[in-house]
């Protein structure tokens, strides 16, 4: 068996069968992130210039087994620092195709100045070991979590508080510029090894706003005299699945209860719109939105350990 590691490529005589197997990939070895093959070739489409971004497939016989998602974490204060996040379809482990797709993602990576490659890794013991061996090492977790839409009992609805309103996310159609806005400011407390920031509007609309995973009828935006002030971004894959892009609350509106409020309204917009199974993620020290998942009656159905490596 002979395997070959190659990018993606958009656009050429074998899209259409790259991106679907890129898609099916992702989805045997991770089922609570969505991956259609629309948003594979949106993701490729729409990645930040500075990301220096690529996707890879190793394939054996024309059959796409395994893929990687490569690239710098360009919105990141602190230069250098890249990402490649590698499966390998759970049939064709101990084929060779996760060490091609590692070394060919790293002589990226080097080439393009990074010193330093972040990597989620399953926890399994043959995922952990194979990182381990390749001079990764392990430091935070996070959990997937999965609720049952369709024969699950969500918590009723209850009114919000004084000057407080939910909306659907298609009000900000036109201008998405608050929304925008509290995405930066979540996304910058949000817990985790390389920090984000936010300052790219245009880009924000192009990779996030309109990503074919997105829905805005989903998404509840919770605003407090007329401002965003927590949200819950849905996406969706167009086959009954529903997952949680981000949720968040500006700093002044914390400890109101304004996230939980915004997610359950669109979880029962979610059901209401045919969806039957709901995804979301959470960091392991991210209590709060553990908790508030928890009430909603997720549960844990996988868990990734982050691992970094410092090249050269």
């Amino acid at each position: 068996m002979t395997v070959i590691v190659r990018s993606l490529s958009p656009g050429g005589p074998t899209d259409a069968a790259d991106v679907a197997g890129f898609a099916a990939v992702r989805r045997a070895c991770v089922p609570a992130m969505l991956a259609t093959p629309e948003s594979v070739a949106f993701d490729g489409a729409h990645a930040h210039p500075a990301a220096r971004y690529r996707q890879l497939i190793a394939e054996t016989d024309g059959e796409v087994i395994g893929t990687a998602q490569v690239g710098i974490a360009h919105d990141s204060p602190e230069p250098g620092q890249g990402f490649a996040n590698v499966y390998v379809h759970p049939e064709r482990l101990g084929t060779g195709a996760g060490t091609l797709l590692l070394r060919t993602a790293e002589e990226h990576l080097a080439a393009e100045g990074a010193g330093t490659v972040y990597s989620w890794v399953l926890d399994e013991p043959a995922n952990l070991a194979f990182a381990a061996r390749r001079g990764y090492r392990a430091s935070r977790r996070a959990h997937f979590l999965h609720l049952d839409l369709a024969r699950g009992a969500l918590p009723p609805r209850r009114e919000p508080p004084a000057g407080v309103e939910l909306v659907s996310g298609s009000v900000f159609a036109d201008d998405a510029r608050p929304l925008f806005a509290l995405d930066a400011e979540t996304a910058a407390d949000e817990p985790g090894d390389v920090a984000a920031q936010f300052t790219d509007y245009e880009h924000w609309l192009a990779e996030t706003w309109r990503h074919p995973l997105v829905s805005r009828e989903l998404t509840t935006v919770a605003l407090v005299d007329g401002r965003p002030a927590a949200f819950t971004l849905a996406r969706t894959d167009g086959a009954g699945r529903y997952a949680s892009g981000m949720t968040g609350t500006a700093r002044a509106h914390r400890g109101r209860g304004l996230a939980k409020l915004a997610k359950n309204d669109s979880l029962h917009r979610a059901r209401a719109a045919g969806c039957t199974e709901a995804f979301t993620g959470n960091d392991t020290g991210n209590e709060p939105m553990l908790a508030i998942n928890q009430w909603f009656g997720y549960e844990i159905c996988a868990t990734e350990v982050r691992h970094v490596r410092h090249l050269g």
